[in-house]
């Protein structure tokens, strides 16, 4: 039996920070991931393997929060390309989990494997939250990725002043119905 996820059963956001001498200047931005598939493996009753592929280029910049203005649809489009340079997305066009170990926890369960981002590979593990809501499973993880370890240079002006913070957050809420 698999499970298939995607950008229709639930939201994969990325949330960074500002730093630097200026980063009260900067927005902390809100990014979707619109395009992602997310398969999960069963053996008997229990998740064997999941994987997770990204489509870099779906990312979307929702919103900003701080920052001496309001962000615009401009600057929106502007975040949204920095974003894409910072990732290589027309050399790197996914970002990749791949967990091949999973083991309960008191909320889900811990899948550890291998996120893979602009072509370099590191070993992750990452808690999913699992609640049971009658008809439907609620799916939910947060876990922190710190960019330079894979080769990202966080976006930055005045000289460095200001910057996207290296590490972002990455979440996931979503559900999927019972099999009937």
């Amino acid at each position: 039996m698999t499970w298939v996820f995607d950008a229709s059963s639930g939201q994969l956001i990325v949330k960074t920070g500002v730093t630097g001498r200026a980063s009260r200047m900067g927005h902390r931005l809100t990014i979707a991931m619109n395009s992602w598939q997310a398969t999960v493996w069963w053996a008997g009753d229990e998740p064997s393997r999941v994987d997770l592929h990204v489509d870099v280029a779906s990312l979307d910049v929702l919103r900003g929060e701080g920052g001496v203005t309001p962000l615009s649809g401009a600057e929106k489009a502007l975040a949204r390309a920095n974003a894409l340079k910072s990732l290589a997305a027309d050399r790197f066009p996914a970002i990749s989990f791949r967990a091949d170990d999973m083991a309960h926890t008191a909320e889900g369960y811990r899948l550890t494997g291998t996120l893979e981002i602009r072509g370099r590979t590191r070993p992750r593990s990452i808690d999913v939250r699992v609640a049971d809501l009658d008809d439907t499973w609620q799916v939910s993880c947060d876990a922190q990725v710190r960019q330079s370890e894979f080769g990202v240079n966080p976006y930055s002006m005045f000289v460095g002043a200001m910057k996207v913070a290296d590490d972002v957050s990455v979440s996931y809420m979503g559900s999927r119905a019972k099999d009937r």
